[in-house]
């Protein structure tokens, strides 16, 4: 059986919203599973040097604008989140939660967090705000209150993202594919056409 795509995103990641709007459509299209996996940007950053994209001069001019026009393009709606960017460790956490119960609900729990803080622009960096939104779906609040304070989640998502950067996972939205590594939601067409040809 074919390897999972592997999706690798921050819930603070603007364009990893857009990313996950395209990326199970295109699975289902090339006959591949896709393997959710939160990270944690912040992690990344220090690894790399990096900075949050929109805190950069002009180039977070550009993104701003870029994003909106993105949206646009496959149709959803868009925008930051007044506390952006903000801490999404709440939400990573939520999903390992999850996905150890249902993967499937939590690609759903991911697409609801994502919708709410840049689909609608609200904040989703506290573990209240999480746990709203998740209980909206019919999870257990209480028990994913208690989840969120575990120190087995805890440790199920810094060991999720040590992973992640053994694989060499920089950015959001980073699409593994066979170990072909793509950046961006802009690069989802070439995932794709890396699936329909085989490569090149």
């Amino acid at each position: 059986m074919a390897a999972p795509i592997e999706f690798y995103f921050d819930f603070s990641s603007p364009y990893g919203y857009l990313a996950a709007q395209r990326v199970d459509e295109i699975g289902a299209r090339c006959g591949r599973d896709v393997a959710w996996h939160p990270i944690l940007l912040g992690v990344m950053f220090r690894e790399t040097g990096s900075q949050p994209l929109l805190g950069i001069p002009m180039k977070g001019d550009y993104s701003r604008h870029d994003l909106e026009r993105s949206a646009r393009l496959i149709g959803v709606p868009f925008a930051l989140p007044p506390g952006f960017p903000f801490m999404s460790v709440a939400a990573a956490r939520a999903y390992y939660w999850m996905a150890d119960q249902d993967r499937t609900k939590a690609v759903a729990l991911a697409k609801a967090l994502y919708h709410e803080a840049f689909g609608a622009g609200r904040d989703i960096d506290s573990a209240s705000a999480v746990v709203e939104i998740c209980a909206g779906l019919g999870v257990d609040a209480a028990a994913l209150g208690a989840a969120l304070k575990d120190p087995a989640i805890k440790q199920r998502l810094r060991a999720e993202v040590e992973a992640a950067l053994a694989k060499g996972v920089f950015g959001s939205p980073l699409i593994l594919v066979d170990g072909e590594a793509f950046w961006g939601h802009d690069r989802l067409d070439h995932v794709a056409l890396w699936l329909e040809r085989g490569g090149w």
